[in-house]
């Protein structure tokens, strides 16, 4: 172990920190790791098992080396912030297969992404990631049946560590921020620049009042360190929650907050810090400037580019950025001249490698919660197609989509009724789930699933061109959080709308909508069927809701016999009632029975906390127990006989292949 005390002593002299690869039998590997760890004090922070639930308890704070378990699957997000939470003379061990034979294995992460029963091999993943630590001239590799060789040891400067007081460009950020109006900055810096330690700093330098929130309040221990017995946390929520007033609002890791919850709490306080990283595990800072706060005017944007907890120039952060593709500049290249659409296959990984990589540097910047998962899926996920809109010396646009349906009958019926929830399929699936079709899921189509145009090239139909260009077997599909400029957008390219969220989503604060643009006759049928059944039900939803569906009103008020089958697969089955709650309005309409569930939160509007206390039920379940039984007496009551056939057929579908 001489080599690795004496390299510890180099890092610690240059404030630097390396990635050692340990390649061979997963015994060897740990064996290896353990012997390090016994030689060298440190923490050694172990991540085997569940890393990426693991990492939550270990951000906003620093270890001394650590070792990550890659050997049967690689979580590259919480590798990655890992990696941040290493101080200077750090090791980070990594764990992986023999490196002949890793692209080939079954990696467990992929169960995560790939929407596949199976673990699945990632051999793209694997070769780029080879790739990287081959060219990079301070990795380490240790292989097994090999002797360990390391690097020479560059010649680099003494580093000399942070005082604790304000780094040059952490002071000229402060000295703005101490005589502030009210207004929002942002602060964006890779990790390690020291982004709470600032924060940490103004809390401390300001007369008035303040309170910080984050993601979680683990992640903010070096801000409580700077800010001693200035802090004050409370949790997102239950800061909006409350009635709590301060001159300021210090959000740490901004990116990773909800954005309409973001919104809320800012418009709150008359003066606001965002932190936020540029790049990593919580998803893309550069994307969240573009998309988050580009909403507000007058906002102050600053960067931290000088790291603090190690020095310039670390070949760890080096590493691990070209590994998991964390160069963000291409949104800083204006691309010019005439736009050619090109296909992107997977192979373009091994041919055309910097391509590939720029497809996905300009979704992380159109998408701030792109995160490593999805360089993964982009990567080695089957069913995956892109298309690009080149141009010199940046691409100006891509488009991502990814193959779904083609359900058998048998399954496609039983998401219908709600038995089973098979991986992936989004859209395929709530066509079937949401839909009135049992069979819409066989149908097969290609889902939308990223598109980003350059900021500097928008507003030139490039996004609709590469929609133009694509196809799908039977439709072309989009999910979005629904605002009026999305969907002006995907109308524009011919998309109908055929569906709209009961609930908004956490990330955006939106409803969700499905639009369609049919390839077949069928997709056109499938796409009639459903915008007439969005159109019959929007009456009942917008109230449902409290918006408006932008569709025509074709509301009826009688049972037909989409509305029996409906019915059916609610009584019986496991159909959602916010899926069937404009059949259960026409059900309440044509009987006269007094159905006090069904009535109570239909036509009273009554929570169900209300209602089950009101019912004397004991939560959720029983209430939604008791309101599938109530619908079964009505359907009894009108056309017992129908409804005895309806309810034979819809159990039927339970049973599938």
């Amino acid at each position: 172990m001489l080599q690795f005390e004496q390299l510890i002593s180099e890092l610690e002299r240059t404030g630097h920190r390396r990635l050692v690869v340990l390649s061979g039998e997963a015994q060897w590997t740990l064996t290896q790791a353990l012997t390090l760890r016994d030689a060298l004090p440190g923490d050694w922070v172990r991540l085997d098992e569940h890393p990426s639930k693991a990492i939550g308890g270990l951000l906003g704070r620093e270890y001394r080396h650590a070792v990550f378990d890659a050997s049967a699957g690689f979580d590259v997000a919480a590798f990655a912030a890992l990696s941040g939470t290493l101080s200077a003379g750090s090791l980070l061990v990594l764990r992986v297969p023999p490196l002949d034979a890793w692209p080939g294995l079954p990696d467990s992460d992929s169960l995560r992404w790939s929407d596949s029963a199976e673990a699945i091999a990632t051999p793209h993943f694997v070769h780029h990631f080879c790739r990287t630590i081959a060219a990079d001239p301070d990795a380490i590799v240790w292989l097994q049946g090999h002797p360990l060789s390391l690097p020479p040891f560059p010649d680099a400067p003494d580093w000399q560590p942070a005082s604790g007081g304000p780094q040059r460009e952490q002071a000229e950020i402060l000295n703005v921020l101490e005589g502030m109006s009210p207004g929002i900055v942002a602060v964006t810096a890779a990790r390690g620049r020291g982004k709470s330690a600032l924060a940490g700093m103004l809390l401390n330098r300001i007369a008035g009042s303040a309170v910080v929130t984050a993601p979680s309040k683990g992640a903010t221990d070096i801000i409580a360190r700077f800010a001693g017995e200035r802090f004050h946390f409370m949790a997102p929520d239950a800061l909006l929650a409350s009635s709590y007033q301060a001159d300021w609002l210090i959000v740490d890791e901004a990116a990773a907050i909800p954005g309409p919850l973001l919104e809320k709490l800012v418009a709150r306080f008359p003066r606001v810090l965002l932190t936020t990283t540029v790049q990593g595990y919580e998803g893309t800072g550069r994307g969240f400037l573009l998309k988050f706060c580009g909403r507000f005017t007058g906002l102050q944007r600053y960067s931290l580019s000088t790291p603090v907890r190690w020095a310039a120039g670390c070949p760890l952060e080096r590493v691990v950025a070209s590994a998991l593709l964390f160069d963000d500049t291409l949104i800083d290249r204006r691309p010019e001249g005439e736009v050619r659409l090109t296909s992107l296959t997977p192979t373009a990984w091994e041919s055309r490698p910097a391509l590939a990589a720029s497809v996905y540097e300009l979704l992380c910047a159109a998408h701030y919660r792109t995160s490593p998962l999805d360089l993964r899926r982009m990567m080695d996920a089957p069913g995956q197609q892109f298309a690009v809109a080149e141009t010199n010396p940046v691409i100006a646009g891509a488009l991502w989509l990814v193959e779904e349906g083609g359900l058998s009958p048998e399954l496609s019926r039983a998401v219908w009724a709600g038995y089973r929830r098979p991986r992936g399929n989004l859209v395929a699936q709530s066509l079937a789930a949401h839909g009135g079709s049992p069979l819409a899921a066989t149908l097969r189509g290609r889902r939308v699933t990223r598109i980003a145009v350059h900021p500097h090239r928008q507003r030139e139909g490039i996004g609709q061109a590469l929609v133009r260009g694509a196809s799908g077997e039977d439709y072309l599909s989009v999910s979005f959080g629904y605002t009026d400029e999305l969907w002006r957008f995907w109308q524009q390219c011919g998309f109908v709308l055929v569906r709209m969220g009961s609930h908004r989503e956490a990330s955006s604060g939106c409803y969700t909508a499905m639009a369609l643009l049919p390839q077949s006759e069928a997709g056109r049928q499938l796409c009639e069927q459903a915008q007439q059944r969005l159109k019959r039900d929007a009456r009942v939803l917008s109230a449902w809701n409290g918006e408006k569906i932008p569709v025509e009103d074709g509301w009826e008020a009688t049972l037909n016999n989409d509305d029996w089958l409906e019915l059916a697969g609610f009584a019986f089955a496991h159909r959602a009632f916010s899926t069937s709650v404009a059949a259960l309005t026409r059900l309440l309409l044509a009987v006269e029975m007094p159905l006090p569930a069904l009535r109570g939160k239909i036509e009273g509007k009554k929570d169900d906390a209300q209602l089950s206390a009101e019912l004397a039920l004991s939560g959720r379940k029983a209430l939604l127990a008791r309101l599938r039984s109530e619908a079964i007496q009505a359907l009894e009551c009108l056309d017992n006989p129908r409804c005895q056939t309806l309810k034979n057929t819809v159990l039927q579908w339970q049973f599938f292949q």
